[in-house]
């Protein structure tokens, strides 16, 4: 039967596995055997076969938690108090530099990335790693419960320095206690601060998320060209079909632009058909449309117009109030566009 997990090794782990079988030879009420206040009885004595009996059960416990280097110099032994005497003469090394170390470790360590928990169990396991090395006080008198106070106390300030700065509210909250608290109570405090903001935490992120894709989905709205006529995006107010005409191919083309100052005409050219002409001015305002495959409208001026007349040899009835060649379009569409 194996009373602990883990094997005796040598001076490195001499201090957890001697605490380790401590407590558990305790739990069996056996801890007289190995510290010597029930010696061995007289021979005949009435106790003297159950005391062996029990003093051999504590000896193979111990000899199944060493090593095999270590079982080969106790398994000739028969008192298990003179072997865990010799065992505790060559590996209990306590020195100056393993506390040094402890100690060091102590002071350099700090919250990071870890949670609460996690920060606290590390500390917690290297104040009692230091416990098993240093004796400390255990009687009630009035000197060892000032010493186990001020020891609290220490472990309190060690625990709370370490801890990451956006604990620097609670942990003044703390420290203007009176009378401080314990280090457990302490944990206690900032695991509910940890709890509550995690809580928090989760309920925003939800309304956080819903307002970066609302934002994502806007955004390109922003770079979206914009008609301030029509009201349509994906075309600009100078480049509106609705003002410059339609172009050629499209199902209205050949019907009138609705432009400031060509509104109220009613003059059409019943041709569909393009002119081409070796002066023709293309408008900026077309680049659109010649882009997009589409051959612009033609725009003449007022004597291109009227040579134009005088080579089809037609007469030259152009006047003030005739509109443009590409105003064109049937009478009966002026209040059934399809826009």
């Amino acid at each position: 039967m194996n009373l602990v997990n883990d094997q005796l090794l040598g001076v490195e782990n001499y201090g957890v596995w001697s605490r380790a079988m401590i407590i558990a030879l305790r739990a069996k009420n056996k801890i007289v055997f190995i510290d010597g206040s029930l010696p061995r009885p007289a021979v005949g004595h009435a106790t003297s076969n159950q005391w062996e009996r029990c003093n051999a059960l504590v000896l193979s416990w111990i000899m199944n938690t060493v090593s095999k280097e270590i079982y080969g110099g106790i398994v000739y032994s028969s008192d298990a108090s003179m072997v865990w005497s010799d065992l505790k003469e060559q590996f209990d090394k306590v020195n100056g530099s393993r506390i040094f170390s402890i100690h060091r470790d102590i002071n350099r360590l700090t919250q990071g990335s870890s949670t609460i928990s996690g920060y606290y169990s590390k500390l917690k396991h290297l104040w009692d790693e230091y416990a098993s090395l240093v004796t400390l006080p255990s009687c009630e008198c009035d000197t060892a419960r000032k010493y186990l106070n001020h020891d609290q106390q220490q472990k309190l300030l060690q625990f709370l320095m370490g801890l990451n700065d956006s604990y620097m509210q609670i942990r003044s909250q703390i420290l203007m206690m009176s009378p401080l608290p314990s280090v457990g109570q302490a944990f206690s405090i900032i695991s509910q601060e940890e709890s509550h903001r995690s809580l928090i935490s989760v309920e925003s992120k939800p309304a956080s998320v819903f307002y970066s894709m609302q934002h994502k989905a806007e955004e390109p709205k922003k770079n979206q060209l914009y008609c301030e006529y029509c009201n349509w995006t994906g075309h600009m107010k100078a480049t509106c079909y609705k003002l410059v005409g339609y172009p050629l191919g499209h199902r209205l083309y050949g019907q009138q632009p609705r432009g400031d100052n060509r509104r109220n005409s009613k003059t059409y050219v019943k041709s569909k058909k393009p002119v081409v002409s070796a002066n023709l001015v293309e408008d900026n305002s077309h680049k659109e449309s010649v882009a997009d495959g589409v051959s612009p409208v033609p725009v003449f001026s007022q004597e291109q117009y009227a040579e134009i007349m005088k080579l089809l040899g037609g007469h030259n009835t152009y006047s003030s109030n005739t509109p443009a060649a590409n105003m064109a379009g049937p009478d009966e569409w002026e209040n059934s566009w399809d826009w």
